[in-house]
This record gives C-alpha cells, structure tokens and sequence, in this order.
C-alpha cells in the first residue's frame, strides 16, 4: 500500500466549511468569589482544568488553548462504541496491550494538560498499571471520531498535538461521510496517510498489522 503524505494546509483547506465553536467565558460556571476569574485564551494551565465542572461535557486543554465539546449524539457515540469493542476483543485475545475509551486522561509529552482521546491503545509494556487515574506518555494508537463542533480541533489542534507527542497512528473517523482515515508516524516524525477506508473496504493498521476492520460495522445505518 502506497503512503501518502497529507499536509496540514491541505487539511485545512478541506475544513473551509467547517466551523469550531468559540469557547465563551461568560458560559463556564461562575466561580465562587469574584477574585477567581477563567483565564484567558491561551493562557488556560492544568490547576484551571481541574477546577473545572464535570457537567457532561468534554474539556480539554492544548498548548493553552480550552476546546469544549458538548455532549455527543448517537452516531458519535455508536461509532465510538462500536470501535472501542473490536479493538478491544482484538487486543484482548492477542495479550496485545490495552484499550481505553473516553473519559480517560492522556499525558501528551511536552504538553501541559491532558487530553481525553475517544479510543486509544497502548502496548502491554507500556500499559497503565491498574488503578490508574490518566495515562503518561503517548499511546500507539488513538482514533478521534469527528462530530460538527470537534472536526476542526480533531483534524488541525489534535493532528499537530498527537504528530509532535509522536503517537504511532492516528484514526479520523467520520460518521456523516462513513470514512476512516488512517495516518502512520513516518520516521521523520510527520504523519502519512496510510489508508482512506470507504463503506464496503477495511481499515488496515500498521500498529495493530493484522487487523481487517470492517467500514460498514462502524455506522449507524438507516
């Protein structure tokens, strides 16, 4: 199979039509005096993330930056589950490592705050002990299914984030198109695209190399 390298200006171009919510301060909860204030844009530190509401949505901090994401529709979250158990029992009955579902805490390196992947995989070696309230360094795998208000974050912020933190391979999975995109870390450290997978194909992985996913057993269909 042939790799092919996507540049972050041509995913951008493609994301021309797609607009990313503003995070707007006014909508955080109000804190208890008026002397503690939400920071700025760019500005937001781990201790902020902590203070913040388990209200039902998702938040996460990169390069200072706050992305929220409100609560998930059905196709999102059928898709999620959908990848979440076929990797699992893959894993599971390989003794291959690990694999997490959101909401679970992820360490990036050289990244402040942590960020809550959909799906992630991580080789037994590197496991997180049982217990484990976040996860320390990069996963080999991570799949971030994209919804309306996340596209954006997942295909530009997390792209860039996930590239430099040096996870394995990255999954762009888009319940609206049915579409799996699949990059590998080259060894230059950049992402190639190692497969676009349409309904009726199967996601391939180079992390998990034996791997024959089905598209169609992804979606809600309807």
């Amino acid at each position: 199979m042939t790799l092919q390298t996507k540049s972050q200006k041509e995913i951008s171009m493609s994301l021309e039509a797609v607009v990313l919510p503003p995070v707007i301060p006014h909508r955080l909860p109000r804190l208890p005096t008026r002397e503690q204030v939400w920071p700025a844009q760019g500005e937001w530190t781990y201790e902020d993330y902590k203070r913040l509401p388990d209200d039902g949505r998702r938040y996460e901090i990169i390069e200072g930056v706050l992305y929220v994401t409100a609560a998930p529709n059905l196709d999102h979250q059928y898709t999620v589950g959908e990848i979440f158990a076929a990797l699992r029992t893959y894993v599971r009955e390989r003794q291959l490592g690990i694999v997490v579902s959101t909401p679970f805490e992820v360490h990036l390196p050289d990244i402040a705050q942590p960020v809550q992947p959909d799906v992630l995989f991580i080789v037994a070696e590197r496991a997180p002990r049982p217990g484990a309230e976040a996860s320390i360094g990069a996963p080999d795998l991570i799949v971030e299914v994209l919804s309306q208000s996340t596209a954006r974050t997942d295909r530009l912020v997390k792209f860039g984030a996930y590239e430099r933190a040096g996870v394995r391979e990255y999954w762009l999975v888009d319940p609206r198109t049915h579409s799996v995109e699949v990059y590998s870390l080259s060894e230059e450290g950049t992402y190639e695209m190692l497969g676009q997978h349409i309904p009726g194909e199967t996601v391939e992985s180079a992390v998990l190399s034996d791997l024959a996913l089905p598209v169609d057993s992804l979606f809600v269909q309807g």
